[in-house]
C-alpha cells in the first residue's frame, strides 16, 4: 500500500514516520522544489505551483504511474485545493485523508473558525474582522486593549501583532495590511480583501495544542494534549505532554461538529477560567510529533486503515509529562544542478522575514 505526502516541505520525520509503519509499500512526497522530504522518500515528484492548473491532474497522475492509493496533505493552502478536487481522487481510486471542502474552509479562515466556535458554543476570545467593528467594541467597553491583530488566513505566526492603544491599532492595522498583501498570504486573502485582519481579546494562559483523531466515517475516538512550551517560527519547539481529561468534552463536540477525517490539530488557551480554542488545522500539526513520540503513532493507524485493518490499541498509547524539543541538523542536499540563486535567496528572506519552515511551492510563487 503506498502513500503520497503532498507539499512535504521540511517534514522529513514525518516521511519518516510512515517509511517505520508495518504493512506499508513505498512512501512518496510531493513538493514545487526539492527538499530533504523529498530526499528521504522512496520516490518524489516535483509538483507545479498549487494552484497551477496542473497541480491536480500532475498528482493525480503520479498516483497513477505509482499504484498510490492515498494521500495526505502536511500544508494548510494545499488542503483546500485537495479538497475541492476530492470527486477526481475518488474517480482515480485514490483516497485522500482529510476533512471536507467546507471544514478545511472554516480551518483555514480564522473569522469561520470563530464563528464556528461560537455557533457550537465552544469558548473562544472575542474576535472582529473589521477595524470599525473593533473600535466601536472598544468604545463601548465590550472589549479593552491590549488586543492581538493577525491575518485573518495568516499561517506560521507571520504578522501577528500585539496592540496596546487606538494609535497602534491604526498603525499596525495599516503595516499588517501592506504585509498580507505583498506575501504569500496575499493569495487566500483576495477572497476576503475588504477584511483580510482579524482583531482578538489578549487572553493570558498556557498554550496547548490537541491532536483531535476521528475514524475515516468522522467519528470520535481519543485526544492527545501537549503544552506549547516554548515556540519558533509558528510551531511547538520545545512542548510537554500532559493530560487531555480539561480538553475532553471539548474535542468531543468539535469533532462531532467537525466530521473531519483522521487528524485534527487544535489550538487552546488553559487558565483559571478555563479552556479557549483559538485555531484548527486539518492535518498533520507542527506539534503532532510531540505525541508520535509520546507513543500515538496515527502513520500506523492510517496504514492499518488502508490495509482494511481496524485500530490497533497499541498505537494510541500516549505518556504524559515527556518534555520533547525538536532538533535541527544540517543535511547536504542530493539533488544535481539545485541552486537558488543569491538575489533570490535575498528576495525571499526578506518577504518572509527570516521565516524558514514554509512550504518551498510557496518560496517559488514569491520569486517568481
Amino acid at each position: 500500500m503506498n502513500i503520497l505526502l503532498t507539499t512535504a516541505g521540511r517534514r522529513s520525520y514525518i516521511v519518516d514516520y510512515f517509511k517505520q509503519c508495518n504493512g506499508v509499500g513505498k512512501v512518496y512526497a510531493a513538493n514545487s522544489a526539492y527538499t530533504i522530504a523529498l530526499q528521504r522518500a522512496d520516490g518524489y515528484m516535483i509538483t507545479p505551483l498549487i494552484y497551477d492548473d496542473e497541480y491536480i491532474p500532475s498528482i493525480i497522475n503520479y498516483c497513477k504511474e505509482n499504484d498510490i492509493r492515498v494521500v495526505l496533505s502536511l500544508f494548510d493552502v494545499d488542503l483546500l485545493v485537495l479538497a475541492k478536487h476530492r470527486s477526481d481522487f475518488e474517480q482515480a481510486n485514490i483516497q485522500l485523508i482529510l476533512a471536507s471542502k467546507e471544514f478545511v474552509e472554516i480551518c483555514n479562515d480564522k473569522w469561520k473558525t470563530y464563528e464556528f466556535l461560537i455557533q457550537h458554543g465552544l469558548p473562544s476570545p472575542k474576535t472582529y474582522n473589521t477595524l470599525n467593528g473593533v473600535t466601536e467594541a472598544i468604545n463601548n467597553g465590550d472589549i479593552s486593549f491590549p488586543l492581538i491583530l493577525k491575518p485573518r488566513w495568516g499561517m506560521a505566526s507571520l504578522s501577528i501583532y500585539k496592540v496596546e492603544d487606538m494609535d497602534e491599532l491604526r498603525v499596525l492595522t495599516k503595516k499588517c495590511e501592506r504585509e498580507i498583501f505583498s506575501s504569500y498570504l496575499k493569495y487566500e486573502s483576495c477572497m476576503t480583501k475588504d477584511s483580510p485582519i482579524i482583531y482578538q481579546e489578549l487572553i493570558a494562559g498556557e498554550e496547548y495544542g490537541l491532536d483531535v483523531l476521528n475514524d475515516l466515517d468522522g467519528n470520535y475516538i481519543k485526544t492527545f494534549a501537549k503544552q506549547k512550551v516554548t515556540m519558533r517560527s509558528g510551531e511547538t519547539d520545545l512542548g510537554r505532554t500532559t493530560t487531555s481529561e480539561p480538553f475532553e468534552s471539548f474535542a468531543k463536540k468539535i469533532a462531532a461538529n467537525s466530521h473531519h477525517e483522521g487528524l485534527l490539530s487544535v489550538d487552546c488557551l488553559k487558565n483559571d477560567n478555563g479552556v479557549f480554542f483559538i485555531e484548527f488545522n486539518c492535518r498533520i500539526s507542527g506539534h503532532y510529533p510531540l505525541s508520535y513520540l509520546a507513543g500515538f503513532n496515527y502513520p500506523q493507524i492510517v496504514v492499518d486503515w488502508m490495509n482494511g485493518k481496524g485500530i490497533n490499541e497499541h498505537n494510541l498509547q500516549f505518556k504524559e509529562e515527556l518534555y520533547i524539543i525538536k532538533d535541527l541538523v544540517p543535511m547536504v542536499l542530493n539533488y544535481p544542478g539545485y541552486r537558488y540563486n543569491e538575489h533570490k535567496i535575498r528576495r525571499l528572506t526578506k518577504l518572509m522575514g527570516g521565516v524558514n519552515n514554509l512550504s518551498l511551492a510557496l518560496y517559488e510563487r514569491l520569486a517568481a
